[in-house]
């Protein structure tokens, strides 16, 4: 029987329709996530769509996304698109109420449009579009096994209360086991899990030599021993992530090379074996995230094991016209860096660990870029397979094709830690103390202002170097009691004062003092 030949009595509820489209849905995406765990990351149509959204969004947009939400952004794509998928799939099973036929068509179009995407990734080839082929088979199958369920169930209802309360439940059934089945394979999919078994064994599997230079020990005076001031050293299960990749690519160290190309004399060709048999060098190294609002936390500081990458830009003899330098993650990525950056004496290496451990996945396994003194995105490429030696003006980069400057050197920042904004704090003493950074200058002097009075030195933690941010703490002696607001400024080893004026991030970072309100309450 034809949609078009149901009698008004026969037509499923509405909300049966949309719950038919909903379950479909989840059975299609569900199953291709599950079956992505097999292929490339990207064969996931989840994944895949949220990539796809991340390199077409306006700059502004995902400035906006980083600076509002951070470390946190991709968990709102994913729920964004949830959000707009759960919309969708359940307007296609109301359209099924009435006409299966082109209900069934529109989700095919749907199906193929993801297929696309899938195909279109750097990182997939034709077999990876397999587990969407098969979750599109299956959740087609479900989303009209479902309608067909629920018109029996509507002629059901015009034909008594036993044969309604039957088809209720055959319709009730075929949706929870599809919806277990779904939320089973979603729990199991690539999109949960990003980082697979077999790269997650690779990781504990590698062992790092020890380093030739070791990094300098931090001395206890580096802290400035007030609670709530972050760490000098940055957990690695607490260090920032902002990138473009939703699944983290999985690269066995075993197969991983890294290949030097381009204007040079010499093209050069290195696996992780030769690697790790190199002088490695441990180096203290903060960095910092281009979108990082003023007084935000997406910064910290590590120990970065790794080899050198003037040494190895030696090996591969940069032509006199060179002057920068295109590197490129698994994933398609793309930064360009000043060659003049990557050859000066500073500690920019190819590092492979992080903290004493391997890369952590999410953090550039097996290998990235680390360059001190430029924000990431024109320099700190995670999973980096490729170092093209160019100029700036035959090459250009992820970021910069988006409007970002191509130099992209750290501006001299500082961030009030404690007290927290608006917080109440008893009469007396108020500490207010945070950190200050200015890689790779290195900060001379902090100094606070309060209530708009005189600009006041803070007590500073010991340097580590000036490739590190610094600890610094300041006490407000007998604060009265009322609403206050205290403002911080940083001032470089060479006599830059940390600017005052507001600037938005595009197209080179924010920029403006921190400033923060407390009140100090009564005794």
């Amino acid at each position: 029987m034809s949609s078009s030949d149901l009698s008004r009595r026969e037509v499923p509820s509405t909300f049966r329709c949309a719950a038919a489209g909903l379950v479909a849905a989840a059975i299609f995406l569900g199953l291709a996530d599950v079956l992505a765990r097999f292929f490339a990351p990207s064969s996931s149509p989840l994944v895949a769509l949220g990539n796809t959204i991340i390199a077409v969004s306006p700059p502004a947009l995902q400035d906006f996304v980083i600076s509002t939400f951070g470390s946190s952004n991709k968990t709102v794509l994913f729920i964004s698109m949830a959000g707009g998928g759960a919309v969708l799939a359940a307007l296609l099973g109301v359209l099924a109420r009435h006409r299966l036929e082109l209900a069934a068509v529109m989700f095919g179009a749907v199906a193929a449009g993801l297929i696309l995407v899938v195909l279109v990734r750097p990182d997939t080839g034709a077999a990876d579009a397999i587990p969407a082929a098969a979750g599109a088979v299956l959740g087609l199958a479900a989303l009209t096994a479902l309608i067909l369920t629920a018109r029996r169930g509507a002629r059901g209802d015009a034909s008594g209360a036993g044969q309604q309360a039957a088809s209720r439940r055959a319709f009730l059934g075929l949706a929870a086991a599809g919806t277990a089945a779904a939320a089973a394979s979603l729990a199991l999919g690539r999109s949960v899990q990003t980082f697979g078994r077999e790269a997650g064994e690779a990781v504990t599997r590698m062992a790092l030599p020890s380093p030739a230079v070791r990094a300098s020990l931090i001395p206890d005076s580096a802290s400035v021993g007030v609670d709530g001031v972050a760490p000098f050293i940055t957990d690695n299960a607490d260090f920032y992530r902002i990138d473009t990749a939703l699944a983290v690519p999985e690269l066995n160290p075993d197969e991983w090379t890294l290949r030097i190309h381009g204007l040079v004399e010499n093209e050069v060709l290195i696996d992780m074996h030769e690697l790790l048999s190199m002088p490695l060098e441990e180096h203290h190294i903060t960095l910092a995230c281009v979108s990082n609002p003023v007084g935000g936390d997406l910064l910290g500081t590590a120990a970065w094991l790794g080899y050198p990458v003037r040494e190895l830009l030696a090996q591969a003899r940069p032509l006199p016209e060179a002057d920068m330098v295109l590197s490129q993650s698994a994933d398609g990525f793309t930064a360009s860096t000043p060659l003049e950056v990557l050859t000066d004496e500073r500690d920019a290496m190819v590092a492979v660990g992080m903290n004493g451990q391997p890369l952590p996945a999410e953090h550039g396994f097996p290998a990235r870029l680390v360059v001190p003194g430029l924000y990431g995105y024109v320099s700190a490429t995670k999973w980096v397979v490729d170092l093209e030696v160019t100029r700036f003006d035959r090459q250009t980069a992820y970021w910069t094709d988006r409007g970002w400057d191509e130099q992209a050197p750290i501006l001299v920042s500082s961030r009030i830690d404690v007290p927290r904004p608006l917080q109440a704090l008893p009469a007396g003493d108020v500490v207010i103390a945070g950190s200050a950074w200015a890689q790779p200058v290195g900060i001379d002097r902090v100094e606070i202002q309060v209530d708009g009075g005189e600009w006041e030195p803070a007590e500073l933690g010991s340097d580590v170097s000036a490739d590190t941010w610094r600890q610094w703490r300041y006490v407000l002696a007998d604060a009265d009691p009322g609403r206050h607001w205290a403002a911080v400024r940083a001032i470089t080893a060479d006599g830059e004062v940390q600017t005052g004026d507001r600037r938005d991030p595009i197209p080179n970072a924010a920029t403006g003092r921190h400033r923060i309100d407390f009140q100090v309450e009564q005794l």
